[in-house]
Order: structure tokens, then sequence, then C-alpha cells
């Protein structure tokens, strides 16, 4: 039996930062979390961009144009969709998050989660650095951490 782990380990590699300008109170300081975790594991500063959309409709459309240019190891999803009266926390939430899935298994490359869906501003607030720490800082570690272990996995011969 072999047992893999992986470690938060970010020397020598390169990640993106793809985040939502939409509740923007909430998702700069999920950024700045991410970027604090990125440095603090060994990714050095200048091998990590940050590409800002709209909302998170948009999130997995650039997360896949992001990794389809072959620049990048590990990619970190930042935003916060908080539900309202209508419907379409639903929709945004749903779809965003199963866009950033397929995003991940069709590039085989790990990409950190940090989509907030939360009911209210309260609870994004104390994910975005309050109460309950911070989920982009959450988000690059765990990117970083699936990243050394799919390292450890060797594709099985093809021959």
């Amino acid at each position: 039996m072999a047992e893999f782990n992986g470690t938060p380990q970010g020397s020598g590699r390169r990640v993106v930062v793809v985040a939502s300008r939409f509740n923007e109170t909430i998702t700069r300081p999920l950024v700045d979390g991410a970027l604090e975790a990125l440095v603090a594991h060994g990714v050095a500063f200048d091998d990590i961009d940050v590409v800002w959309v709209p909302g998170a409709w948009e999130l997995p459309l650039a997360a896949r144009r992001a990794l389809a240019s072959g620049r990048y190891d590990a990619l970190v999803a930042l935003g916060a969709v908080i539900r309202g009266e209508t419907p379409h926390f639903d929709f945004v939430a749903g779809e965003a998050s199963r866009g950033l899935a397929l995003v991940c298994i069709d590039a085989e490359i790990p990409v950190g989660f940090g989509l907030l869906t939360c009911d209210t501003l309260d609870q994004a607030l104390a994910r975005a650095g309050g109460v309950h720490g911070n989920k982009g800082w959450d988000a690059a570690v765990a990117a970083l951490e699936t990243t050394d272990v799919l390292d450890q996995i060797e594709p099985a011969d093809e021959g």
C-alpha cells in the first residue's frame, strides 16, 4: 500500500489568483489572505498573478484561460455570492462552482476553491478574515498542497 500526503510547498511554483470584483469588501481581504499564504509557503511574489473579473459568473472562464496558458502550477479562485431575495444566488453560486470544478478536472491543475456562498454579509465577513479565518488563505494552501500531492502520483506508463 502506498499513501500520499501533500504539503503546501510553494517554492518554484507559479500561481494565479482569479478573483471577483463584485462584493469587493469581501473579495479584497480574500485576495490579501491568499497572497499572504502563497508567499508564506514559499511562492515568490513575482510568481503570482492576480486576475480580476466582474463577478463570480466570470470566474470559470478566466480560470480556464489562465490554466490553458500553461504558465501556472495552481490557481486560486476567490469570490463572494451572498443570498438575496431572488433565485439569482442559486444560479450564480451553483454554476460558478460547477464551472470551477470542470476547469480543475479538464486542466488537471489544482484550483483552490475560495468562492464564498453565504446567506448574509456578516457570514461572508466572518470568512474573509473574521472569526472563521480567511478562506482565501485556506484556498491558497489547499491549492499548494494538492499540487504537491499530485506531483507525487506519477502517471502510469502509456505504452
